[in-house]
């Protein structure tokens, strides 16, 4: 009798119950979330005319996650991962509910939805990178690429879904029953992650504090060129294409004379465009490199802002924005995909978070600047502005490659333990580390070039001064020097060099002569008698 082979594939997570049920849920949740935005936009544009004002709307809900992105994936990392995903549910099902309350008894007005939309976009920043960490831990580690794909078709799913459902349950029976459905959405996610049996995490030696880690993600991303150029391409995609979002309420309503329900079906069909872009994902990049998705993804934006600047029929409309939907999720994946593929794990959640917090903050300011222009020329003149803008940003950009992402960033744990006279508090520091190489003259150049490179990795992995020095005596004589912050954040950056590091730090030591390896040396600062 054959053994029964595990489900594999795509939908593979689906036959694992616990990611399936919390899967199912974040589905439902993000529905409801968009029910909310499509409530929130449309009644902006009853309290006030203005493109400033409906920007607003878009505005409020990003700026968080550019200012909080980068928090909330430290606290990602130290917070029990359910319980904070819980305490966010309550935080945005108590928004919704005060949304509710406000649309039935009449007293809704701008500052307040523009208000409690920012408190919503703290519950979206805190939950987003929390949500990408999970996935490890719900299904088998050869599924996780499949969990990720799919948490990016749900994602679509709610956005087909929500928009079109919320502008039809505002047009029937108005704001607070859809402000109501919701909070029903919140109810399921929390009873999901209550549910959810979730083992506790040991206690790790080395497990960082808040500020540590803030500091080390921080480090991590200043020294880091790749992400650098990813971090760059996004910020311009995202701050023109920001025009098409800040400004589509406006579009729905005073270029093509739409009421709420059209308005949920122009975003149903950017909806519907993503999960038809996401299933030919795969074709795409068999045949095109990343640099021309993104290009491409820039030019049909482009094309889609330039169309509906003409206030064409209904359905052309609705038609277009399926190629918005398309051409949205190439860049998302792609910039997304991007960024995964050059981030180690130690840092993968801070890393993710600086790039959200860029793709947000990008979306904010170019909310509020295509909604000061377009107070000044107007919709359509805006939306033709942004297109040209986005054309001509897409080729300048396209100059600037996209990494490759096929470096190995898997530990090595190649490094031995350092030598100690006896134990070290983790907590003292900072720490000197020496590394003495012999290099003859003729290899001189070669080495001092691979050792160039080499600083890079010192400063990811957590050294925050980097130098080479000679001896005097003996210019053959090198000594690097680096410096860390505390004993317990060197003993991590033992951990986190990778195989492609090891790869680099092999071509430096294949300059050094003599039968001894290099010479490795650490230092402690001393605290005299009287010092604090």
């Amino acid at each position: 009798m054959s053994a029964t082979k595990s489900p594999s594939g795509t939908f593979a997570p689906l036959y694992q119950p616990v990611f399936a049920v919390l899967w199912a849920a974040t589905v439902l949740g993000n529905t409801g979330s968009f029910m909310r935005d499509v409530a929130s936009s449309w009644l902006m544009t009853d309290l006030s005319a203005s493109p400033a004002a409906v920007a607003m709307v878009q505005a409020a809900g990003t700026l968080p996650i550019f200012l909080l992105a980068i928090p909330a994936g430290v606290l990602t990392d130290i917070l029990d991962r359910r319980k904070f995903l819980i305490a966010v549910q309550v935080l945005l099902a108590s928004v919704s509910i005060t949304l509710m309350v406000l649309a039935q008894t009449g007293l809704l007005s701008v500052s307040a939805l523009i208000g409690l939309t920012f408190m919503g976009g703290i519950g979206a920043a805190l939950m987003g990178p929390t949500w990408q960490a999970i996935v490890p831990e719900l299904v088998k580690r050869e599924d996780v690429k499949s969990a990720v794909a799919l948490n990016s078709l749900g994602i679509n799913i709610a956005r087909s879904i929500g928009p079109a459902a919320g502008g039809l349950l505002l047009a029937a029976f108005g704001a607070s029953v859809t402000y109501g459905a919701d909070v029903a959405s919140y109810i399921v996610v929390i009873a999901a992650l209550i549910w959810w049996p979730r083992a506790k995490n040991a206690d790790e030696a080395l497990a960082e504090g808040f500020l540590g880690a803030f500091r080390a993600g921080l480090r991590y991303t200043r020294a880091s060129r790749p992400l650098h150029v990813v971090l760059l391409r996004a910020a311009i995609f995202f701050a023109f294409a920001s025009a098409v979002w800040a400004l589509l309420p406006l579009v729905a309503r005073q270029l093509l004379g739409g009421d709420a329900g059209f308005y949920g079906i122009l975003l149903g069909s950017v909806g519907a465009g993503a999960i038809a872009g996401a299933l030919i994902m795969p074709r795409l990049r068999n045949n095109f490199d990343a640099d021309a998705l993104l290009l491409g993804s820039a030019i049909v934006t482009a094309l889609v802002m330039a169309a509906l600047s003409l206030a064409p029929p209904k359905w052309v409309a609705i038609l277009v924005l399926l190629f918005l939907g398309g051409a949205w999720i190439t860049a998302l994946t792609t910039l997304n995909g991007a960024a995964q593929a050059i981030l180690p794990n130690w840092v993968r959640g801070r890393g993710l978070a600086v790039y959200l917090t860029v793709f947000n903050g990008a979306m904010t300011a170019g909310s509020l600047g295509w909604g000061a222009i377009g107070e000044a020329v107007g919709v359509p003149g805006t939306l033709l502005i942004g297109a040209v803008g986005l054309i001509v940003a897409g080729f300048v950009m396209h100059r600037v490659k996209l990494p490759a992402g096929d470096i190995d960033m898997v530990p090595s744990n190649h490094w031995p333990e350092p030598l100690v006279a006896e134990p070290v508090a983790h907590d003292r520091g900072p720490v000197l580390i020496l590394i003495e190489y012999t290099v003859e003259n003729h290899h001189r150049t070669a080495f001092l070039h691979a050792i160039d490179k080499l600083s890079e990795e010192r400063r990811r992995d957590g050294a925050y001064g980097w130098g080479v020095t000679e001896d005097s005596a003996d210019p053959q004589k090198i000594v690097e020097w680096f410096m860390v912050e505390s004993w317990a954040e060197h003993l991590r950056q033992h951990k986190r060099v990778s195989n492609a590091d090891a790869d680099l730090q092999g071509k430096v030591l294949a300059h050094h002569s003599g039968p001894e390896k290099p010479v490795v040396r650490h230092f402690l600062t001393i605290k005299r008698p009287g010092m604090a």
